[in-house]
């Protein structure tokens, strides 16, 4: 694997501070995928040169479905870069920026809204209360300042990672590449089966022959049994054939979601508790 190495440390910085970018698109089609096509712009750019099918290609890959934590992202568009810069397929870029989009969207959620954004609240709020009136002033520069040095940090690491991959482990690229793959794809499997909530309400109860007693037959039990969460995967899968097969968009799906839904449970075929 050859690179070009076109890319210099500005161009890392600035593709790190461009993360603030990513939340611009959002929609429920492709969630953040519009905007990390936008924060990876002017590296593609630098990239392709005047090769303008190839920067139309790179951009309109990268406006796949994507989701993750803002403060973490540089993390992510940093390797990508370095992986691109020494010359990897957007396949094999893809593996590892799929992998790494659900841990770092946890660690950073959790980092960012449960324990910086509290800490900070907790500190000038009780700083107001007791009459410094620049509080929310300096509420805003800490949590600012401090979200900011975890992006140029993680940006940094990323660099440094992503380089020291290529030069040391090309020649086993798509091995990791289609690990991270299998990783990230275990990971969705995961999150189908905990927060797709379908479950059966139809119970009936049966009288056996000289018995005094009823017997309740619960639906729900009973394919429990058999494979939990058996329900929520096959309307995954539904989901998936209809937009691999059908190409129906996500539009289409939410109503056919919330049709399938009121009915269902309005004929208490289905409920979620």
């Amino acid at each position: 694997m050859t690179g070009s190495k076109v890319f210099t440390k500005k161009d890392y910085l600035i593709t790190t501070l461009r993360a603030y970018f990513l939340q611009n698109g959002f929609n429920y089609s492709n969630y953040q995928g519009l905007g990390y096509s936008l924060v990876m712009y002017p590296a593609f750019k630098k990239l392709y040169g005047n090769d303008k099918a190839k920067l139309a290609k790179s951009l309109e890959e990268n406006t796949e479905f994507y989701n993750t934590n803002p403060n973490f992202l540089p993390f992510i568009t940093s390797i990508h870069m370095a992986m691109a810069d020494g010359g990897a397929d957007y396949q094999e870029a893809r593996g590892i920026k799929m992998a790494l989009m659900g841990p770092l969207a946890g660690i950073g959620d959790s980092l960012s809204q449960f324990c910086i954004a509290p800490l900070f609240s907790s500190i000038f709020a009780s700083l107001a209360m007791s009459g410094v009136t620049l509080a929310p002033i300096f509420f805003l520069l800490a949590e600012n300042i401090t979200l900011l040095a975890i992006k140029l940090g993680v940006g940094a690491y990323g660099h440094k990672l992503g380089t020291s991959m290529i030069d040391k482990l090309s020649s086993q690229m798509a091995v990791i590449s289609d690990t991270a793959a299998m990783i990230g794809i275990t990971v969705i499997a995961g999150l189908a089966a905990t927060f797709v909530k379908m479950k059966v309400g139809i119970t009936y109860t049966v009288t056996a022959k000289g018995a005094t007693g009823k017997s309740v037959i619960d639906i729900q039990q009973m394919l429990d049994k058999i494979a939990p969460a058996l329900l929520p995967v096959l309307y995954t899968l539904l989901m998936y054939y209809l937009i691999k097969k059908r190409h129906w968009t996500t539009y289409k799906l939410v109503i056919l979601t919330v049709i399938v839904g009121i009915v269902l449970s309005a004929l208490k075929i289905l409920t979620t508790a």
